[in-house]
């Protein structure tokens, strides 16, 4: 390490304040020191001038003054960056601490895709409650754009549901829990139940709804729309919850793509049906997301534990 980098780290070390952190996250936020000071209750020559004091003591320019506002530069990145992280560990810190002051056993945030959460999380939260009662988990919803990011910056502790195939890669690591087939459904009474064996000509006659197109699962399927000569379906429905799907696909003729075990009890109860069309989609990996170097909190580790054991049962 050269000199200038030990000056570099003694000076953060000493120096950095957590009221420097936040105003440094919410200016790289928002682009504006006025913008950032307002939402931190501080003036704006403070702010300012705590944003010129970090400069001078790094001895690094942290922003470039530009006719878009302030824009970090690389040193102002990697500061925000990681100062996001320090200021979501000491969050998750306060918050445990209140938990076990409460009485709870911990706390883990866990991000949560459609393929893990109508059948695989529930399944793993009763073996939790069973074993963890005081554990208290809480279950984030959205697609790996959102939820990556937020495992990045320690945000979420964990991501369980379809892995991403080739991206997010960098300071994450990925482990696979199980297969996953990915199936077409309709409501029980659905004409497309009709076609003995329906081509995806067929198909694209009806309303479709389908996962966001930032998506792997998406990206696949638009894949398979243009092999069968078309385009995608004419205004579909995008969306990832499980709960407005079904709403839909039960009360309308709409068609929708998931993977197989999402609505297992669904199909059993009566409400839907597979529709008899082999979905040319290769079998995808479900699997838990986390970051890389990072010792797990123990409730993380026992809720890692469990996600592991329901799925060596899933696999028999």
């Amino acid at each position: 390490m050269s000199h200038s980098q030990i000056r570099i780290v003694e000076r953060v070390l000493t120096r950095l304040k957590l009221k420097q952190l936040r105003l440094l996250v919410a200016v790289g936020e928002q682009h504006s020191i006025l913008h950032a000071a307002q939402s931190l209750h501080i003036s704006q020559p403070a702010a300012t001038k705590l944003i010129k004091d970090l400069e001078l003591d790094f001895g690094v320019q942290l922003f470039d003054r530009t006719n878009r506002g302030m824009v970090p530069t690389v040193f102002g990145k990697a500061l925000i960056r990681h100062g996001k992280l320090i200021l979501a560990q000491i969050s998750h810190a306060a918050q445990e601490l209140d938990d076990l002051n409460e009485g709870n056993g911990g706390r883990v945030v866990v991000g949560t895709l459609l393929a893990a959460s109508a059948e695989f999380l529930p399944r793993v939260m009763q073996r939790l409650l069973t074993e963890k009662p005081e554990l208290v988990v809480k279950l984030v919803e959205g697609t790996n754009e959102v939820l990556m990011p937020a495992l990045r910056a320690g945000e979420v502790d964990l991501v369980v549901g379809r892995l991403p195939v080739h991206r997010h890669r960098s300071e994450i690591v990925q482990e696979r829990l199980f297969d996953e087939q990915v199936i077409c459904v309709a409501r029980a009474g659905h004409s497309a139940h009709d076609l003995p064996a329906p081509e995806l000509t067929d198909l694209m006659a009806y309303p479709w709804i389908l996962p966001p197109a930032e998506t792997t699962l998406r990206r696949q399927l638009d894949q398979i729309f243009v092999g069968a000569g078309g385009d995608a379906p004419r205004f579909p429905v995008e969306s990832v919850s499980y709960l407005t799907n079904r709403s839909l696909l039960v009360s309308s003729d709409m068609l929708a793509i998931m993977p197989a075990h999402v609505p297992t009890r669904d199909i059993e109860a009566g409400l839907l049906r597979q529709v008899n069309w082999t979905v040319p989609i290769p079998i995808g990996p479900v699997g838990v997301s986390m970051r890389k170097s990072v010792a797990l909190s123990p409730p993380v580790d026992g809720f890692l534990a469990a996600l592991r054991r329901e799925a060596a049962e899933m696999m028999g």
